[in-house]
C-alpha cells in the first residue's frame, strides 16, 4: 500500500509509526514543509512556502497564511502525481492548511485525520481561566475562533475517518465527525523510559543534584499559562517553606505555544518569577531551558514529584514520560489529566486555580514516602498497560491505517 504522511514538521507524531509501515512492506512518503530527516522505508517531499502574510487584520492573517501553506503543498502534490505518485491512503495534521486541497490532487486515496485538538469558544481552553479572559467581546471571541476552526472544518467532508491520541482530545470535535475519530495515543517507550537510580544532573552553577536529592520537577514546552506556569510559580514560596530541603527544576522555554503572548518586552517566565522572586529561595530554584531528549529523560528520572498543571488541551507527553519514569504525579484536576490520573490511585489531583492547595498536596506527598512509592508503581503500570508503544499502540496504530485502504474513497460526507 502507498502510504503519504502530512505534517508540517514531520515526523512530529508519526515518528514510531513512520519506519514501523515502512518496516511492514508499505511504500512510505512525508510530504513537509521541512526537510524530512532520514528514516528508513521513508521518502521524503518538502513543499516550500514563504509564509510572509501581507493582512493586517489577525483573522485575515492566519488565514492567509495556511492558504499559503495549502498552495504550496498542493503545488508539491501535482508535481509528484505528474511523476507518477498516487496514494491509496493520506494520514495528514490538518491544522495548518497543508492538506486542504490534497483530494482534489488525489480524489481517489483515502484521507485520514490525525486529531490533535478542536478549538471551542465556550467552556473550552480560550474562556478556561479568568485571569485571561478572551480579548474581544463574546461575539467578536465567537467569531475568532470559527476562522481558528476553519481549516478544520474544511477538511471534515472529504476525510474518511480521523485518529486521536486522548479520548478527551477527540470529544473536543464536532458530530458528525466525531464518531468517526479512533482514539489511539502515539505511544511511550516503556522499554527506553523505565525507573532508574543512576541519573544525576550538574548546573552551571555547580550545584549536583542525584536520586538522593528532594527533586521536584515541572515542564512546559514554553513557561506559560496554558500549562500552569502562573499557579506553579505562585506555589513554590509556601511549597519552599514546607519544604526546605527540595530542589525544583523547571524545564521549558521562553516563548509561547499557546495563548497569547505576555506583555511586549518580557516573557510569561520573568513575569510570575518576579512576582514571587523576593519570597523565593533561588539557589533551590533551577530553570534549564529546553533540553535534549536523553538530559529530558535524566532529569525526570530523579523526580521524587512531578507536576503537571494544563487547561483543558492537549495533554502532554511528558506527563506520561514522567509516569513511566516512576515518577509520582501531581496533575491538575482538569479533563485531560483525569483522563490517565485516578487521584489517590496512581497519582494525585489538585484544583488548578489554588496555589496554597498544590503547595500543600505537593508537601504532603514529598513527606509520604510510602505513599509515592505506591502511585509511582500505579502511574507505571498505567503506561505499560495502557500506553505501551510496543505492545499496546503502535500495533493498533499500524491496523487503523491499514484499515483505511477497505474504505470508500469518497466517505459519505464528501461533497466534491
Amino acid at each position: 500500500m502507498k502510504i503519504l504522511l502530512v505534517h508540517q514538521n514531520f515526523p512530529a507524531q508519526f515518528v514510531h509509526l513512520s519506519p514501523e509501515l515502512a518496516r511492514r512492506g508499505h511504500e512510505v512518503a512525508a510530504l513537509s514543509m521541512i526537510d524530512v530527516p532520514p528514516m528508513p522505508g521513508v521518502t521524503g517531499y518538502r513543499s516550500i512556502a514563504k509564509v510572509g502574510t501581507k493582512s493586517e487584520h489577525q483573522w485575515a492573517l492566519d488565514t492567509e497564511a495556511k492558504l499559503i501553506r495549502a498552495h504550496a503543498a498542493t503545488v508539491k502534490a501535482s508535481a509528484m502525481r505528474r511523476d507518477g505518485y498516487v496514494p491509496d491512503v493520506i494520514v495528514a495534521h490538518p491544522g495548518w492548511g497543508d492538506t486542504l486541497f490534497l483530494k482534489d490532487v488525489w480524489p481517489e486515496a483515502r484521507l485520514a485525520l490525525y486529531c490533535e485538538f478542536f478549538y471551542g469558544y465556550k467552556d473550552s481552553d480560550h474562556d478556561f481561566d479568568p485571569e485571561f479572559p478572551p480579548v474581544k467581546d463574546e461575539i467578536e471571541h465567537r467569531c475568532g475562533v470559527k476562522v481558528k476552526q476553519l481549516p478544520q472544518r474544511l477538511m471534515f467532508p472529504m476525510a474518511n475517518a480521523g485518529i486521536s491520541p486522548t479520548h478527551f482530545q477527540a470529544s473536543s470535535y464536532p458530530r458528525p465527525f466525531a464518531d468517526r475519530i479512533t482514539v489511539i495515543h502515539d505511544g511511550i517507550d516503556t522499554d527506553k523510559l523505565r525507573p532508574r537510580d543512576d541519573g544525576h544532573i550538574k548546573f552551571a552553577s555547580g550545584t549536583s543534584l542525584t536520586r538522593a536529592d528532594e527533586v521536584v520537577t515541572f515542564v512546559g514546552r514554553n513557561l506559560e499559562p496554558y500549562r500552569g506556569y502562573h499557579i506553579f510559580m505562585r506555589a513554590l514560596p509556601e511549597l519552599q517553606r514546607l519544604r526546605p530541603r527540595a530542589h525544583f527544576v523547571i524545564i521549558g522555554g521562553d516563548g509561547v505555544s499557546y495563548g497569547r503572548a505576555a506583555d511586549k518586552g518580557t516573557t510569561w517566565k520573568e513575569t510570575f518569577l518576579n512576582e514571587v522572586r523576593a519570597q523565593l529561595d533561588m539557589s533551590r530554584i533551577h530553570f534549564v531551558g529546553r533540553l535534549n531528549y536523553a538530559v529530558f529523560t535524566e532529569v525526570l528520572s530523579l523526580s521524587r514529584l512531578h507536576i503537571y498543571l494544563t487547561y483543558p488541551f492537549v495533554l502532554s507527553w511528558s506527563m506520561l514520560e514522567a509516569m513511566a519514569l516512576g515518577a509520582p504525579i501531581l496533575g491538575s484536576d482538569t479533563a485531560p489529566v483525569r483522563e490517565l490520573i485516578r487521584d489517590g490511585e496512581n497519582g494525585m489531583l489538585t484544583p488548578f486555580f489554588e496555589p496554597k492547595a498544590l503547595a500543600e498536596r505537593a508537601a504532603m506527598m514529598l513527606a509520604d514516602d510510602g505513599l509515592r512509592a505506591r502511585l509511582s508503581a500505579n502511574a507505571r503500570q498505567t503506561i505499560v498497560d495502557g500506553y505501551d508503544l510496543k505492545t499496546r499502540c503502535l500495533p493498533r496504530q499500524i491496523e487503523w491505517v491499514e484499515g483505511l485502504e477497505k474504505l470508500d474513497p469518497l466517505p459519505p460526507m464528501f461533497e466534491g
